[in-house]
């Protein structure tokens, strides 16, 4: 599959079926992580890939009202870093941003491999680090769920997840967030 293919198929989905996790798929993701940009290559990004049975059930715990679909999921990565692990420059700390494109990978690579990876923010990131043992000065960022899409919506799902999932959300329209040579609002997506 080519990139632009895998990326239009990339879908937040929330009704999920079970899919067998191994260690090598973990590994396959893992690598394809490692590959991504980051300021002088400091790879700032951690990972805890949960998908144990007893310890993911924990870790669903974690999850916040509303994310009720997400204790279907095969897997859940919790994503965490710190600013001490990247660049600073002239106040900009770079940590998030590169943590994100580790991320990005991670969700691309498991796209490919037929599987959803959905981050969600709802999460207590106290009971995330308690679970998993993630140092009190990281930054858990994010919790990708991870599983195979199943076409039946799932009954956890609310009315409003259940529509969203039978046709993509519409997107913002290049012209509403690109610019030419110089930001204007007059400028605005004129290509």
């Amino acid at each position: 599959m080519d990139l632009k293919k895998i990326i239009d198929k990339r879908r937040a989905y929330r009704s999920l079926e079970p899919v067998e996790i191994t260690e090598n798929l973990v590994r396959d993701i893992a690598e394809c992580v490692r590959l991504a940009p980051s300021c002088f290559n400091n790879q700032p990004w951690r990972f805890v890939f949960v998908y144990e049975p007893r310890m993911l059930k924990k870790l669903k715990s974690a999850l916040s009202s509303g994310n009720e679909w997400a204790t279907t999921a095969s897997m859940i990565v919790a994503v965490f870093s710190k600013k001490e692990l990247d660049c600073v420059s002239d106040g900009r700390d770079y940590y998030l941003f590169d943590t994100g494109m580790g991320t990005a990978y991670l969700i691309l690579r498991a796209t490919d491999l037929g599987l959803v990876a959905h981050p969600i923010a709802g999460y207590d990131e106290g009971k995330v680090k308690s679970i998993l043992g993630i140092p009190g000065e990281m930054k858990v960022i994010t919790l990708v769920i991870v599983g195979k899409h199943s076409d039946k919506s799932g009954q956890l799902l609310s009315e409003k997840q259940a529509e969203v999932e039978k046709t993509r959300p519409e997107r913002m329209p290049v012209e509403k967030f690109i610019y030419i040579n110089r930001y204007s609002e007059k400028n605005s997506g004129k290509i």
